[in-house]
């Protein structure tokens, strides 16, 4: 197919593993023409059901990252686009270390789905079949689950509420919120609420008020659930720092632990999400959660074109 040119930019067929974005500019360039003028900035696209990231290794070479460059990053129109920002780092006892930035800047303790596709990624580029990561929370186990899916411990749950946390001291297991949800800590806050018809509810309005709610004072992710019976749940996802978006890990996790301490399931269920299913183990060493990853694409970044472009 030949090339085609626009802005005085000729684009040609490239790898769908080998190109370069320049976003404010328009849009694509072959990797030899930025090298000649730009810094690079590496990244690899990855989603685990539509949940979708960046991920930036910074094992060989620091990387540093600011508020500023995760908003123009995270821009659906003039950056790439992601729910989340992953660096990974070199870590002494783990096979890494992984942070978490939302789209909105902000950062996270914990990303379930994130951490999945990294642990994927790792474990086929050293060849094992399992790994330890290193988050916030702590030493996270990742497993190979078989059938191509990958399998993480989160951690144990937190029902403190300065754990969570929440602004005072209230029974977490039904807060004093139309709907009387569930708050629960996954390394990061989440609210719960569970209702006849996930669907009907409208996410992106109730989603937003709840996530800055009073009671929240570092922001919530918000849940809505249906019940499919004692091991399977319908659930739709408003993301702390993000909005609605198809799937979340550290959510269906939330969502299961919430149900359960609920008696409305056991510990173990299925998450029915927009863009398909996890699997959720809440076990006494912790909450597994087991899905399928995708890494979409390598691509290298002109910095100096998303910040001068917003």
């Amino acid at each position: 197919m030949p090339g085609t040119s626009c802005n005085g930019v000729t684009i040609e067929p490239l790898s769908v593993r080998d190109f370069w974005i320049c976003p404010a500019r328009l849009f694509i360039r072959p990797a030899m023409e930025m090298q000649k003028d730009s810094p690079s900035l590496p990244f690899m696209k990855m989603h685990g059901l539509g949940n979708d990231f960046v991920v930036i290794d910074g094992r060989t070479q620091p990387v540093s990252i600011s508020a500023d460059i995760v908003r123009s990053m995270g821009d659906r129109r003039w950056g790439v686009g992601f729910d989340q920002l992953v660096l990974i780092e070199a870590d002494r006892e783990a096979d890494a270390r992984l942070r978490f930035w939302n789209a909105d800047g902000s950062s996270s303790a914990a990303c379930g789905n994130a951490t999945r596709c990294v642990a994927r990624h790792l474990m086929d580029e050293s060849r094992s079949a399992s790994l330890v990561l290193r988050t916030e929370r702590g030493l996270l186990a990742c497993e190979d689950a078989g059938r191509g899916w990958t399998r993480v411990n989160m951690g144990k749950p937190m029902f403190g509420w300065r754990e969570i946390p929440l602004a005072e001291d209230l029974d977490t297991l039904s807060l004093p919120l139309d709907g009387n949800p569930v708050a629960t800590g996954m390394g990061n806050p989440h609210c719960t609420f569970f209702v006849d018809d996930a669907d009907a509810v409208d996410l992106e309005s109730r989603g937003a008020d709840v996530e800055c709610h009073p009671l929240f004072p570092e922001r919530t992710n918000v849940q809505f659930c249906s019940l499919f019976g004692p091991s399977c749940i319908r659930m739709r996802v408003w993301e702390r720092g993000v909005g609605v978006t198809p799937a979340s890990g550290s959510s269906s996790c939330a969502a299961v632990v919430a149900s359960s301490r609920r008696g409305l399931t056991g510990r173990q269920a299925t998450v029915r999400l927009d863009a398909g299913e996890l699997e959720i183990d809440w076990k006494e060493d912790g909450v597994w959660m087991a899905g399928p990853t995708a890494h979409v694409f390598n691509a290298t970044l002109w910095p100096d074109s998303l910040i001068s472009g917003n």
